[in-house]
């Protein structure tokens, strides 16, 4: 099976659908992409979006969703395609096109931050009550040498 990577540019909405699927899944797999649907639409449109699919069938499997100044909004991979390096793939790709890249992550997401640790980033600071239930975010930044 390959897996092909493609962009999304800002203003274009190709594939909202089925990253929305996607993070709906993943939200009623693990609780988390806790995101309302306009949000998540309007900021898939202004972002330019990384994405992976399965290039004989077209399905999504993960994908980055990224503001003009390198801040990830979304990332995500489909559980069943975990640890192929596909989400240091689109890491890879959302470093190649800026020179910083930064995001949030929820504090009591663990396998996130491990991710987001074992791919190169670094904790800047902790955003008390980022989220709307309260919860804390860390502000993560890709390390350089990442």
């Amino acid at each position: 099976m390959t897996i092909e990577l493609d962009v999304v540019e800002r203003g274009d909405d190709d594939g909202v659908g089925s990253a929305w699927q996607l993070k709906e899944q993943i939200r009623h797999e693990e609780g988390v992409f806790q995101q309302r649907r306009p949000f998540f639409r309007r900021a898939y449109r202004r972002s330019r979006v990384f994405r992976l699919r399965v290039a004989e069938a077209g399905r999504l499997v993960g994908y980055a969703v990224v503001r003009s100044d390198g801040y990830v909004l979304f990332l995500a991979v489909a559980r069943a395609f975990r640890g192929r390096g596909l989400g240091r793939r689109l890491v890879e790709a959302v470093a190649a096109d800026h020179r910083s890249v930064t995001c949030h992550v929820r504090s009591t997401n663990a396998d996130a931050i491990a991710f987001y640790r074992h791919v190169g980033f670094e904790q800047v600071r902790r955003a008390s009550r980022y989220y709307g239930d309260g919860t804390d975010a860390l502000y993560l930044k890709l390390d350089g040498e990442g």
